[in-house]
């Protein structure tokens, strides 16, 4: 089938309260979301919806469907990240996450490793007093206080250089974000990667807290209880590059293996808390004991967090990853124990 994908971008601009437009022509904005991140398929979606989005946007059905265009990916070096919800360059991340899961640690890594491969990091400071971010400014090359200081910056560093930008929801709820998108479309300042973070922790009641997304990122609480960082939620964190043929063939299967995996892991999980592993049959103490070493993988040690954990940060290329979570779906056994995983680097 020919790539199709929504064009999240003229979503985000045409409908900027996309939430309640969608919930007044029915649509689900659950719905809405998996769209635009590609966890349902265009080419799975129902015609009405398509054509109720269309009409929210003022726009032809061939502007909001983009076919065969390449999407872009940024290889983070983050195993998780890279597997499960791929980052689309020049896309919007929305962060969903509790204060304490680590939202903002993961969001320092992003700046460290994206400013050391050459991107501008912009970052617009949210109204109030936040010292939490004081965490993330040592790899911010600007700190701005609204979107007139953020696009003067990007002028005076050009237009063709590409920027990593964050924000707060409050800028995406003030309209502050669409009108900055709207800046970059008439300028055309195309290669904009956006990070928009919850510094509230309401986006997990919301089903479009963002509006339309590339990529989400949704953090889980039990994870980060089980000090499991980073504590992405592989399950309901998803990217529009996991769309269509987007992804590499051999990406695409090991992805979809392992989160089957970890979703049955997950399930036996609540059983093994109440009863003991002793519980299952043999067959499920397999599939337990192998998603526990999936899991526990999957950890990762930060830079940024070098000094707290005294453990040295890890880059994984995605190859490895792609090869070492291929080698604990189909031969288990040969790996170490799930405890001698947590936060390593690569397989030895």
């Amino acid at each position: 089938m020919e790539n199709l994908r929504l064009n999240v971008a003229l979503l985000r601009k045409k409908v900027p309260n996309l939430t309640s437009a969608a919930k007044s022509v029915g649509l689900r904005p659950a719905t809405v979301s998996n769209l635009s991140t590609g966890k349902i398929p265009v080419g799975r979606a129902e015609v009405r919806t398509i054509v109720a989005l269309a009409e929210l946007a003022g726009c032809s059905l061939d502007e909001l469907i983009l076919r065969g265009e390449s999407v872009e990916m940024i290889k983070t070096g983050i195993k998780t990240l890279d597997l499960f919800a791929p980052i689309a360059k020049g896309g919007t991340v929305g962060l969903v996450a509790r204060p304490g899961m680590g939202q903002l640690v993961v969001l320092a890594e992003m700046l460290y490793r994206l400013k050391s491969e050459g991107y501008v990091t912009i970052l617009i400071k949210p109204k109030g007093n936040h010292p939490e971010l004081d965490d993330i400014l040592n790899d911010v090359d600007y700190v701005t206080n609204n979107i007139e200081e953020t696009y003067k910056v990007m002028l005076k560093e050009g237009t063709e250089k590409d920027y990593v930008l964050t924000a707060d929801r409050s800028c995406v709820i003030s309209g502050e974000m669409f009108t900055l998108q709207e800046t970059f479309d008439d300028k055309g300042i195309s290669q904009v990667t956006t990070f928009l973070m919850d510094l509230k922790g309401e986006a997990v009641d919301e089903d479009l807290p963002y509006g339309p997304l590339d990529t989400l990122w949704q953090f889980d609480a039990d994870l980060a209880a089980r000090h499991k960082y980073p504590a992405i939620n592989p399950i309901y964190s998803t990217s529009s590059i996991l769309e269509g043929s987007y992804l590499d063939p051999v990406h695409h299967s090991i992805q979809q293996r392992a989160q089957k995996l970890l979703r049955r892991y997950r399930e036996l999980r609540a059983i093994v808390n109440v009863h003991g592993i002793e519980r299952l049959p043999a067959a499920e103490s397999q599939i337990y004991q192998q998603g526990e070493k999936l899991e526990a993988y999957l950890t990762q040690p930060f830079f940024v967090a070098e000094t707290y954990t005294g453990k040295k940060g890890e880059d994984v290329k995605l190859e490895e990853t792609l090869n070492d979570v291929k080698r604990i779906l189909e031969n288990p056994s040969s790996i170490s124990e799930a405890n001698e995983l947590n936060f390593i680097g690569n397989l030895n």
